[in-house]
């Protein structure tokens, strides 16, 4: 009897190795996996004024927050590598949407980040432009980090910084179905697919006990998809229609 349950314990624990190993695949690429299809359909439509490069923006500034957040408070090696490979996607979305807007530019203007013109804040002409200010915004965390890297309260502030921003991505659109009254041209396919990564991401977190700052951002997240799916039915859209 006692090997028996041994033989079951040790299957036991082979299962949860399987699945929690999946759950770290899941969270390493599962915040990617949306901008596939995005980089796709700007290839295929040589337009890229569906997306809103602010998106890559807030993602950059918050991954790369969170990695020096990591060196100041180490937590699961899952999350740091969530970060990499956020940062790579938006560089390459990036990318894609300068040589779009390249190709597709009448005016002969062109506005670089050494202007220092606030106007054109992250309206730059060439990729070259946004590598150059990650690198600077590296360079002052890392400055930063060095310098503060004994503050408890440092430390834990940059996390809870890093976690705002991302945290805050669904607030431009619901603040646009809000102007507009109404959730035309919305996806809500793409809400329920954030809804449903953000409650796995959070149940993620409390699982496996991650700073609270990460479970309160998938909280704040899951709260203003809920929203957004509420201004839905507020509106009165033809549902039906916008899942089809």
């Amino acid at each position: 009897m006692d090997i028996e349950v041994d033989i079951q314990e040790e299957d036991m624990e082979g299962s949860w190795t399987l699945l929690s190993w999946l759950a770290s695949c899941v969270m390493v690429f599962g915040g990617a996996l949306p901008y596939v299809p995005q980089y796709q359909e700007i290839q295929r439509s040589s337009n890229t004024e569906g997306f809103s490069t602010r998106v890559c923006l807030l993602l950059l500034i918050a991954n790369i927050l969170r990695i020096f957040f990591w060196i100041g408070k180490q937590f699961e090696l899952t999350l740091l590598l969530q970060s990499v490979v956020m940062i790579i996607t938006m560089l390459a979305m990036l990318h894609l949407c300068c040589n779009i807007q390249q190709a597709n530019r009448v005016s002969t203007n062109q506005h670089h980040f050494t202007d220092l013109d606030l106007r054109y804040f992250w309206s730059w002409s060439a990729f070259e432009d946004y590598l150059l200010f990650c690198f600077a915004f590296t360079v002052l965390c890392a400055f930063l980090t060095l310098l503060l890297l004994d503050s408890v309260l440092f430390v834990e502030g940059l996390g809870s910084l890093a976690l705002l921003f991302e945290a805050m991505l669904g607030v431009p659109q619901l603040l646009q179905n809000f102007q507009n009254h109404s959730t035309r041209g919305m996806s809500v396919k793409m809400v329920l697919l954030w809804t449903a990564g953000d409650i796995f991401k959070t149940t993620y977190f409390v699982m496996n006990h991650s700073p609270s700052q990460f479970w309160v951002c998938g909280a704040v997240q899951i709260l203003i998809d809920m929203a957004i799916l509420l201004q839905v039915l507020f509106y009165d859209q033809d549902i039906g229609v916008k899942l089809g």
